[in-house]
């Protein structure tokens, strides 16, 4: 992820988090590849933890429709 997008969203996180996951991907390609990237502020098993949690959510997010 480029650098000043990074500088931009911690300006409007601000400093009052402890921990921040941010996931991005490109549009998918002709062969259905695309590029993800992640980057986390924090503590890296806090961080882990926000992507577990997560995950859990969107699984019952898509397991209730």
């Amino acid at each position: 992820m480029k650098q000043d997008m990074q500088e931009r969203i911690k300006k409007v996180l601000g400093k009052d988090n402890a921990c921040y996951v941010l996931i991005t991907c490109d549009e998918p390609s002709e062969d259905g590849k695309m590029q993800v990237e992640m980057t986390y502020e924090g503590d890296p098993c806090l961080a882990a933890y926000l992507i577990e949690s997560a995950h859990g959510y969107f699984n019952e997010q898509v397991s209730s429709e």
